[in-house]
Order: C-alpha cells, then sequence, then structure tokens
C-alpha cells in the first residue's frame, strides 16, 4: 500500500492506495479525521459507439453504517440515490468530464463510497480528489489532476474544509475544484455577498488545492500505469478542407436565424447535404458530423470575437427580452410566468401546514424537516422533443438545488411566517439558462403567494469565448453558446448581494480578472432583470390566497402537550374530524393549528388555551355542573380542572342543592382559593358572564 499526504487549511489529507478495490483500474481512499471515501475508476475495453461525448458516470454513495446508524423507514437498507447523493455526484462528475480528452469515447464508471464519516469533515469534497486521484494513476486518459475544497467565510475569514459546526456559522460556503493553474468547477451560496468577496474566496480555494495536486502527483509517480491509447476522431485533410469550404458561409447565415428550432434544422440539413453532395462514405458519417459541430463552435466563437456580434444577433452584454404574468391562474396560492427570449418558467407556490415539511435525515444532523423545498421539472416538450416525461433526472435534481439556494436566504423565520412553502417550477420552453429563469419564476411567485421575503431574487448565466489574449464575456447565454463556449457561470442574487452560484470552465488559466469582469458584468444583468420584476409586482402581498391554509402556531407549557394530545390522540382527532382543524404538538411546547376556516382555527385555539390555562384565585369563570351532592357541586371550570362550589358559598339560602342544580348546567362561579391539594374553592356570582 502507497500513501501520501496533503496539508488543507489546518487539517491532514491522506491518499492511500493498493489495498482495496485492486481489480479497479484506479483506487484510492481519501481520509481527513474520520472521514474516509473510496473512489474507483473503471473504462470499458470497447469505446461505446455512436456517441460525440464521453460516456462518464459518476455514482456517490453514503451508507448509514458509515457513522454508525441503521437506516429510517420500514425497509432497513439503501435504496435509490438520495437527492445529497444525487449532488454530490454531480459536483464529482463536472469538474472531472472537461479533463476526459476530445475524441475519447470508452465508459468511465467512477464510484465513490463513504466508508467512515465522523461529525467533523464532510465526505463530498474528499471524493472530488478521490475521483482525480483514481484517474490520474489508472490508464484511464486524463488531463488532471484536480481537487476539491470547501471554502466558508466564518466571521470574516475563509476556511478550508470547516467541521461542520463551522459551516453553521458561514455566511458564505462554495464547494469548489481546480487545477494546477485553474479553477474549473464551483457550486455554492451565500448569504448576499458582494462580487469582490466572492472572487476572493475562489482563488483562496485555488491556492488551498495546492498541495492536493502535489500529492497526487506524487502517488502517480510511485505507483501510475501507462495511459491507455485510443483513436481520435479526426478526418483525412482533405475531406476535412472540403467540409470548411462547403459549410462556413451557410453556417455563418444560420447565425442569424433568431429561432432556435429553425436553426437547428437549417444546420441539420446542411449537415445531410454535404454528406450526399459529397458522397462521403458511411463510416465516415459519425466523424464528420462530429467535426461538423466542432466547426460550427470555431465560426460562432470567431463571430463573437471579431465582430462582437453573437448567434441571435444581440451584443455581449445584451439581454434577451423579458416579458412577465403574475398570478395567470387562480387556483394555485401564488404563480408567475417569467420568459426571457425562447426560455419560460412557470412557477407556483404552495404553502402547508408544519407536518408536511420534508424529512430529510443527513450525517451530522440526523432527521431534520425541511420547510422550504424548490422542485424544478424539465419537460421533453419544452425542447421541442418527443419524448414522455420520466421522472425528475440527475440534472433537474441539481437545477432545482441551484435556484433553491438562491432564495432560501430570504425566506422567513417559521416564528414570522409558519407555513411550509414548496416552489415547483415547470419550463415550458427551454433556449439556456432555465435555472436562473426558474430562480426569477419562483421570487414573482413568492410575492404573489403573499410570503414576506423583504426582496426580489433573480438570476442570470453567463458565458465565455477565449482564444489565447482575446475574450468575450456574454450575458444571458443561449443553449448554444453553453455547449459551444468555454464557461457556463450562474450567478443569483439580491439587489444587495449574491445568494447562489455555479460555474463549470472548459479552459486553463482563467484569470482573476476576468472572473472579476464575468462577476460585475453578471451583476449588472441582474439588476437589469431584477427592475422589470419589481416592476411586475413591486412588493409581497399583504394577505396570502384565500385558497391557502389558515395556520397558527400557539406555544403551550411543554409538560402539558399530553392534555392537548388527549388519550390515544383522542383529542386532536376530535379537532380535525368534527372541527377541521389539525393539531401537530411540536418539540418545546410548540402546539401548530391548521384549518380552511378561521371562525374553527379560532375556537380550537381558544379550547386548547383553556385547557392549559392554570386557574386563577380571584378570577370568574363559566364553567359545567359535573357532580350534584347534598353539600355543594363539582363544577369544570377549566378542561380537566373541576372545582368544588359548597352549599355554605353560595349566593343566598339554598335548602335542597339538587332542586337548584343538575349536571349540565352552566354557572358562572369565581375562585376564593386553591386548596393544598389544587383544587379549587368556588363562589357563585349569580347568572353574570365572566369578566
Amino acid at each position: 500500500m502507497e500513501r501520501v499526504s496533503a496539508k488543507l487549511g489546518d487539517a491532514e489529507v491522506i491518499i492511500e492506495t493498493g489495498h482495496y478495490a485492486k481489480l479497479s483500474d484506479g483506487a484510492v481512499v481519501v481520509r481527513q479525521g474520520d472521514t474516509a471515501v473510496l473512489v474507483t475508476a473503471v473504462m470499458s475495453e470497447e469505446p461505446v459507439q455512436g456517441i460525440d461525448f464521453v460516456p462518464l458516470s459518476v455514482d456517490y454513495r453514503e451508507q448509514s453504517s458509515a457513522w454508525g446508524k441503521i437506516p429510517g423507514g420500514f425497509i432497513k437498507r439503501e435504496g435509490k440515490p438520495t437527492e445529497r447523493e444525487v449532488l454530490v455526484s454531480r459536483v464529482i462528475d463536472r469538474p472531472i468530464r472537461p479533463m476526459l480528452p476530445e475524441g475519447f469515447f470508452h465508459d468511465v464508471i467512477i464510484t465513490a463510497l463513504t466508508l467512515s464519516a465522523d461529525d467533523r469533515y464532510d465526505p463530498d469534497v474528499l471524493a472530488i480528489t478521490g475521483a482525480s486521484c483514481a484517474l490520474h494513476i489508472s490508464r484511464i486518459p486524463f488531463e488532471g489532476p484536480i481537487a476539491g475544497v470547501r471554502v466558508c467565510r466564518i466571521e470574516g475569514r475563509f476556511v478550508a474544509n470547516p467541521t461542520y459546526e463551522e459551516r453553521q456559522r458561514a455566511d458564505l460556503e462554495i464547494v469548489m475544484a481546480g487545477s494546477k493553474d485553474a479553477i474549473v468547477m464551483v457550486e455554492g451560496g451565500a448569504k448576499e455577498v458582494d462580487e469582490d468577496t466572492l472572487a476572493e474566496a475562489l482563488y483562496f480555494g485555488l491556492e488551498a488545492i495546492q498541495d492536493l495536486i502535489r500529492a497526487q502527483e506524487e502517488l502517480r509517480n510511485k505507483v501510475g500505469v501507462s495511459k491507455a491509447s485510443f483513436e481520435g476522431m479526426e478526418l483525412p485533410p482533405e475531406l476535412q478542407k472540403q467540409l470548411e469550404e462547403y459549410c462556413t458561409e451557410k453556417i455563418l447565415y444560420s447565425f442569424t436565424i433568431g429561432d432556435k428550432r429553425e436553426r437547428k434544422t437549417f444546420q441539420s440539413s446542411l449537415l445531410k447535404e454535404f454528406l450526399e453532395t459529397n458522397q462521403v462514405p458511411e463510416e465516415l458519417h459519425f466523424k464528420v458530423a462530429y467535426n461538423y459541430k466542432k466547426l460550427t463552435s470555431k465560426l460562432m466563437r470567431r463571430k463573437v470575437l471579431e465582430e462582437g456580434v453573437r448567434i441571435d444577433g444581440r451584443g455581449p452584454k445584451d439581454i434577451r427580452p423579458i416579458s412577465i404574468e403574475v398570478h395567470p391562474f387562480e387556483r394555485p396560492h401564488g404563480s408567475a410566468i417569467f420568459t426571457r427570449g425562447q426560455t419560460q418558467a412557470f412557477a407556483t407556490v404552495t404553502l402547508g401546514s408544519p407536518e408536511e415539511g420534508q424529512l430529510v435525515e443527513s450525517i451530522y444532523e440526523g432527521e431534520t424537516f425541511k420547510r422550504f423545498m424548490l422542485h424544478y421539472n424539465f419537460p421533453p416538450f419544452s425542447t421541442g422533443e418527443a419524448k414522455t416525461w420520466g421522472p425528475p433526472r440527475r440534472r433537474e435534481i441539481g437545477h432545482g438545488a441551484l435556484a433553491e439556494r438562491a432564495i432560501e436566504p430570504l425566506i422567513p423565520p417559521e416564528t414570522e411566517f409558519p407555513y411550509i412553502i414548496r416552489i415547483v417550477s415547470n419550463i415550458l420552453e427551454s433556449n439556456g439558462s432555465t435555472s436562473m429563469a426558474t430562480v426569477c419564476a419562483g421570487s414573482l411567485a413568492l410575492f404573489d403567494a403573499g410570503v414576506p421575503i423583504k426582496k426580489h431574487v433573480a438570476g442570470i448565466a453567463m458565458g465565455l469565448i477565449m482564444e489565447g489574449e482575446r475574450y468575450a464575456i456574454l450575458s444571458d447565454i443561449l443553449g448554444d453558446e453553453d455547449q459551444l463556449g468555454d464557461m457556463d457561470f450562474k450567478v443569483a442574487g439580491t439587489r444587495d448581494g449574491i445568494t447562489s452560484v455555479q460555474m463549470d470552465i472548459k479552459i486553463k488559466g482563467l484569470k482573476k480578472e476576468i472572473m472579476k469582469e464575468a462577476l460585475y458584468q453578471a451583476r449588472e444583468g441582474r439588476l437589469y432583470i431584477l427592475e422589470k420584476m419589481y416592476e411586475a409586482i413591486p412588493e409581497p402581498r399583504k394577505e396570502v390566497s384565500p385558497y391557502a391554509p389558515k395556520i397558527e402556531i400557539i406555544t403551550i407549557p411543554e409538560d402539558k402537550a399530553l392534555l392537548v394530545i388527549g388519550p390515544g390522540g383522542r383529542n386532536v382527532k376530535e379537532f380535525r374530524d368534527k372541527m377541521g382543524v389539525s393539531v401537530w404538538v411540536h418539540e418545546g411546547g410548540r402546539v401548530s393549528l391548521t384549518s380552511n376556516s378561521k371562525e374553527a382555527l379560532e375556537e380550537v385555539k381558544r379550547i386548547i388555551q383553556n385547557m392549559v390555562a392554570e386557574v386563577e384565585v380571584g378570577k370568574v369563570y363559566k364553567g359545567r355542573i359535573t357532580r350534584v351532592e347534598p353539600y355543594g357541586v363539582f363544577v369544570e371550570i377549566l378542561p380537566g380542572r373541576v372545582g368544588l362550589l359548597h352549599v355554605s358559598k353560595m349566593e343566598g339560602y339554598i335548602k335542597d342543592v339538587r332542586a337548584v342544580f343538575s349536571v349540565g348546567d352552566e354557572i358562572v362561579v369565581k375562585v376564593l382559593e386553591i386548596d393544598e391539594q389544587g383544587r379549587p374553592k368556588l363562589t357563585n356570582i349569580g347568572i353574570s358572564q365572566p369578566a
């Protein structure tokens, strides 16, 4: 077994190989503290036919046994990947994919398994480093190494790979990956930080991972094997020349077609025309199509750099036309449609009762309830594809998490707004930046729903074209610009700062100055979009939808919770079945009441408050007689609290108590005292009402 180590912040990271999973092409265990993750890399022997992308698959798995737990639920074993596992798989995939060489089409499978998890260090960033190292020491072609790190700002100071406890105090948290000289992936959020702070965090993280890069090179020098060769996608020189001469002018013309579908149809027809006109052998069709796509990218990039004109005719900073519809449909508690060019998101807000929160199980928090959720859907019709709409895929989960993180810092605390909040974004048209359209539509829908968030949140996707020293930063990129450009940089936030960021960079050596310029250009675009949103709905509605449930949270003495619930839950069942009010008793004496009727809610609230109220000497109560004896009557003045009205304390002379009082009669009484056993002593005061 070989082992190397590296410093990361104040802690040590250890990388080992040669002891576990030795049949994999590459396998390493990465440790920090008592957290350890095994990462393996395996390559297929033959390339996959008929594809023009790297068939990389990443699976990250956390098993409860790693932190000494048995899974919750009825089935006591892990099932399909959790949302957390999907999101971590994505942050491993995104920096690794650009590092696999062009034209390499072998299946590559990365598997990361958490072996041990302590209560200090998160295994997710260790898995990024592990994936790089497993590839780097293996036969699999790889243009790394890279390394992963989590950067937080805690009390004004940047910290690399902080502990879970430290993360709770952070106002900025990003997961990033970088190489020796470049940032390649960023994913994270913040509490409205400025652009300079984010840039400083990124380059702090790049510096922090350099010892991890060195350690991987050291390990490869010890155990690395020769890289496998593979067939590239180059065309014969004469055919490449024919392709460029025949297609260049027509591809340039296609960039003037504003409609996405028309442009794609034209470009597809042009490729087919070239293949038929030049009688290209069928066995070369796939390579021609691959190089045709490369030529399209080259021409698009040249047009932007030389003429400052993009595919749809816009300049680098121009944002597509925006239209906004607020409350387009009546029954959702809040709704909005945000359209930017050919990208359209329809967002709805649903308000629910506290018990409808999502139960989430995590390494360091155990089981918790999530009160704000954002779910993103990407139906195939949004791109004009004739496909069925399946369950959410990794991309949809990732885009939803990005948008949720953007809005979450603005969600009011439960003490101010006791509802569970769910946003659903359905993408109706897609031509770039649908996750950022979701942020905008979601913010508008929250305002429409009457959720008291203080500010709108907007998002924008930025791109980059770079050739040598020449570059162009693009605002509000199209889908084609995302695919053919060098950067996809999504930034969301308010007028006062950034709340969420996601970045993938395909080039090496992005200068800090360019990064800052992109951030400030994104801010300019974000502020423009925010103005449009404030024009559409300047502040949250004063009232929630009439179709939303009525919710109120009250506090009772914690030791009286069982009194509210009743034997076997009898009371809460009666509140629900007879009065239409759901009652949920939480820890700490918090009780949530939910109903569609405000009157019913108020009545149940009154009953519960009476249940838990303490009997006060000198206070007047309207009670009900529960028992009649010759010496007096017993009166229930509060639920479960019965006092004695003795004949000697009754108003006037009463010869026969049974002749005057009956069980079930209502009577107004005043508490004279409470005896040593806690029993109230009463006097009646006629038929007057209690104060």
